[in-house]
């Protein structure tokens, strides 16, 4: 899943508005906001965040935070259309299989029909969302289609989306980082290679494991990515996080560990990770494809890969 489909909410994209869309990544440290279009970043700005307004990737202080985005978007000068990310334990994505089913509506009940059994969330206190991810056959021959489900808890959805609209924005859809962090970063691979695990050090350890520019699972880790000595506890998480997606249906082995964020500037905790894993592993270039003439130095691209992914996501 590349995420082009947004976490369904009564909210609705308007026409030819990507180049006035905001990416914004709402870090448990900082806030990134990134303006993108025609492949290259029109306008990029970050703010630190103030300790306990996030807290494990959900808004803990609503007031705080409305506060610091009205703040941060009226000195960056920002257009009020942004499109949100979020990442948290309220969220849980799921690779389900399903015979061909070519009309919508039934697609979207059997969709439901099978959630209710693989998401451990009651369904009526969930938004759900779902993007067929490939096809196969049965082992008897028969067709199948791969289809991610993506179910968010709607009262930490309906969190994030009041605190933005009381700083005087216009949230126009929600995504997931993790799939902003695949659009961002696996742009033109090719469906057909090994998985890849994607990992996003930031205020919140995010995975995500791709195929090509398809995102088949994700989660937060609860390890931390601020030193060496949490090097183990960080390793242990990536290789859980594996080892459930091995058992997805048509699962392919993984080949290799994809760093990114402002944690990944730390090579004493990559070269940790990289020993203990046991995969080759490397360091994301944070902006991938995209111009960045406009970002200014002394910016960190590293604090942008989720924004960008977000911003991008908009134009698709």
């Amino acid at each position: 899943m590349d995420g082009k489909h947004l976490l369904t909410m009564p909210i609705s994209l308007r026409k030819n508005s990507a180049r006035g869309t905001v990416g914004l990544d709402i870090d448990g440290r900082f806030l990134a906001a990134v303006q993108a279009a025609d492949g290259r970043i029109e306008r990029a700005a970050s703010v630190e965040l103030s300790e306990g307004v996030i807290r494990d990737g959900e808004v803990a202080d609503p007031e705080a935070l409305a506060a610091a985005l009205k703040e941060f978007t009226a000195a960056a000068g920002l257009p009020r259309n942004v499109r949100l990310g979020v990442s948290n334990q309220q969220i849980v994505v799921r690779l389900i299989e399903l015979p061909v089913i070519e009309d919508e509506k039934e697609r979207d009940a059997a969709v439901r029909f099978e959630a209710a059994d693989a998401i451990a969330m009651p369904l009526d206190e969930a938004i759900l969302d779902h993007q067929i991810a490939g096809a196969g056959v049965s082992d008897g021959g028969t067709p199948r289609m791969r289809v991610v489900v993506v179910a968010a808890r709607r009262t930490m959805i309906d969190g994030l989306v009041t605190a933005a609209k009381a700083a005087g924005l216009k949230p126009v859809g929600i995504d997931l980082d993790a799939f902003a962090l695949v659009r961002m970063l696996a742009e033109g691979s090719p469906a057909d290679e090994a998985a890849r695990v994607f990992c996003h050090l930031g205020g919140v350890t995010n995975l995500a494991v791709a195929v090509g520019s398809s995102c088949l699972f994700a989660r937060p880790l609860s390890g931390s990515s601020e030193s060496v000595t949490a090097a183990s506890e960080l390793a242990d998480e990536i290789r859980l996080s594996i080892d459930y997606y091995m058992t997805q249906p048509q699962a392919r082995p993984v080949d290799q560990v994809v760093f990114s964020g402002p944690g990944a500037r730390d090579t004493a905790l990559l070269e940790s990770l990289s020993d203990q894993l046991g995969l080759p592993t490397v360091v994301a270039e944070p902006l991938g494809s995209l111009d960045v003439a406009a970002l200014d130095s002394d910016e960190d691209p590293y604090r942008y890969t989720v924004a960008a992914g977000l911003a991008l996501g908009a134009a698709a």
